[in-house]
């Protein structure tokens, strides 16, 4: 497995999401044997960027990952979030006081049954903490040895210069994929020239680029995507046609749909490492063998021509907490 550096954070490129395991998805849950298995078959490949989150669950990810990293934490780079869950409600809502990544902080540690996280992010940026102050609390935990590095999701560029003033971010995690092309912008210039590592979180788009999708059908009612403007059906079929050319692409380079949009992904830069997700051991395997495709120079250009979806990434509320 290839190994890229995040800031100063020696990471597998091609990491382990666990979103899915236990939150916002169909079937989310249902098998915690089979998530548990998944992870310890991704440590064995040399996948050692493992992301969870307070939010996923919330609290029960953390639990399970705690649970598949018992006894083998030292093979693992270990990402999780705060930020979209208030302590102090007890429900879900932005919140970056220092009191609130005080608690979060503890509560992760526990749950995931360590005495450090080595990559800890502010899972949304809060509008109403300034950026400077966030940072200096979580400057503190690295001083206190409870984090090691710091991490932003999210964030927009202003933002991302005004935190690594204070502390260096090591990495921003941001959704990027064939389908979600934002970043190419003013994110990946901003954080190259600082220096910071990108993760790229859904590089598979919601599971639509393997093209296991075909319809809105497809998607049970308690499934986030049924909710999704990109997987609605005004925004479906032109959405497929981009799916229909990651196939073509699969075709000659004898390989999967998924794996070519984690190897085009890659094919972004060095600094950029993938998270994609499963619950699965097989399309665990799938997915972690992305790292040795080599597209083309054709391949390459003929994905990067393809229009991004049509839609946007996520409902009205979601979109506005995104590049603040």
């Amino acid at each position: 497995m290839e190994h890229i550096v995040l800031g100063d954070l020696d990471v597998s490129r091609n990491g382990l999401g666990a979103l899915g395991m236990s939150a916002f998805y169909a079937g989310a849950g249902s098998d915690d044997a089979e998530s548990i298995r998944t992870i310890h078959r991704a440590l064995d490949l040399g996948v050692t960027l493992i992301d969870t989150a307070e939010l996923y669950g919330p609290f029960t990810n953390e639990e399970l990952v705690g649970r598949a990293i018992a006894g083998r934490r030292d093979q693992v780079v270990l990402a999780t979030k705060f930020g979209v869950y208030s302590h102090a409600t007890r429900s879900l809502g932005i919140d970056s006081s220092p009191e609130n990544i005080r608690v979060a902080v503890e509560g992760s540690l526990r749950r995931l049954g360590t005495d450090h996280i080595d990559l800890y992010y502010q899972h949304r940026v809060d509008p109403s903490v300034p950026i400077e102050d966030v940072m200096g609390t979580l400057a503190g935990l690295v001083r206190e040895g409870t984090i090691g590095h710091i991490g932003l999701s999210e964030a927009g560029p202003s933002t991302i210069r005004r935190a690594n003033a204070v502390h260096p971010v090591s990495a921003l995690q941001t959704e990027f994929s064939l389908w979600t092309r934002d970043v190419q912008a003013e994110i990946l210039p901003t954080v190259r020239e600082l220096g910071i590592g990108f993760v790229a979180y859904s590089p598979l788009g919601r599971g639509f680029l393997t093209g296991a999708i075909t319809s809105a059908a497809d998607l049970p009612a308690d499934d986030f995507r049924a909710g999704n403007p990109r997987f609605a059906e005004e925004n479906l079929a032109r959405n497929l046609a981009l799916v229909d050319e990651v196939r073509a692409v699969a075709a000659e380079a004898a390989a999967t749909p998924a794996q070519v949009a984690l190897a085009w992904l890659l094919a972004q830069g060095d600094d950029i490492a993938v998270i994609p997700g499963t619950k699965r051991v097989s399309r665990l395997e799938e997915n972690a063998a992305a790292d040795a495709l080599v597209l083309t120079g054709d391949q390459l250009a003929r994905l990067t021509a393809l229009a991004p979806a049509a839609g946007e990434r996520y409902a009205p509320e979601g979109m506005s907490r995104l590049g603040l």
